[in-house]
């Protein structure tokens, strides 16, 4: 007996956009790029890690709008490959693992209420949110971790030099304010993540400063070469006065006066005269 599998007369379509631009303000754009380069450079050597944000990810098969986009998220534990959309049920049921919100005015009640309950049914283990202006969410960094289904607050942690800093488990990194930005650090050494934006920027600046430095290498030797040059020229002016003023009457000791020369030298050089 063959068993027929039914089939749905129109296939879902999942979108991977709503063909509308994203709007974003300059510093939630910014914060968006530092994050997600920041930690796929981190998480460059593994191939089990996916970094990404602004992606539509499908939690309900066959459910076209059970959609939502978070602004970061990373995944462990499926390939590290481009993704069009990121659909739970095609990825061995793995949500996020982690995800961040940046906050801002439209999003402050999505981030703080739907969105908080939608993550947590995904069982997304933490949930991070930033306000880059510090306008719309008090305290302006949170964390906080899934247990037993609900978020309970990560308690930020006292760094000297950091106003806030809250340790993920998840990630193995800390999540810190530095001046109001945020920044992802290494705890274990103490290392700031850049983006690939911030190591260009520094490879130019040391390149520049490399730079700068042999050009005030080279334009020491030329003074020492120029310097040199004049005392040669000097010396041999000295020398050359000295058969002048010999026959002029002058003897060694007086010619040697004048000329600031040791009196054996221009003994020396009185011989060949």
């Amino acid at each position: 007996m063959k068993i027929l599998t039914p089939t749905l007369k129109n296939p879902i379509i999942y979108p991977d956009s709503d063909g509308n631009p994203r709007a974003e303000s300059d510093p939630a754009r910014d914060y968006l790029i530092y994050c997600i380069s920041a930690l796929n450079l981190y998480f460059a050597n593994r191939e089990d890690v996916y970094v990404s944000g602004n992606l539509y990810i499908y939690y309900k098969q066959n459910v076209a709008d059970a959609v939502i986009a978070p602004d970061v998220f990373v995944v462990f534990g499926i390939s590290n490959k481009k993704r069009l959309s990121y659909k739970i049920w095609e990825e061995n049921g793995k949500a996020p693992d982690w995800v961040l919100e940046v906050t801002s005015a439209t999003t402050r009640n999505k981030d703080e209420e739907e969105k908080s309950q939608k993550y947590a049914q995904m069982q997304v283990g933490e949930y991070f949110q930033y306000d880059p202006t510090g306008d719309y969410l008090q305290p302006q960094l949170k964390g906080s971790r899934l247990v037993n289904g609900r978020y309970q607050p990560i308690a930020p942690e006292s760094k000297p030099g950091y106003e806030r800093s809250i340790a993920s488990e998840v990630l193995g990194l800390d999540l810190r304010l530095v001046a109001g930005e945020l920044r992802f650090y290494d705890p274990t050494a103490e290392r700031k993540l850049l983006s690939h934006q911030e190591i260009e920027l520094a490879r130019q600046r040391a390149e520049l400063s490399r730079q700068e430095a042999e050009l005030a290498r080279q334009e020491a030797e030329l003074a020492r070469q120029q310097a040199e040059e004049e005392r040669l020229a000097e010396a041999r002016a000295r020398r050359e006065a000295i058969p002048r003023l010999l026959g002029m009457g002058l003897n060694v000791e007086q010619v040697a006066a004048a000329l600031n020369l040791p009196i054996s030298e221009v003994q020396q050089l009185a011989e060949y005269i």
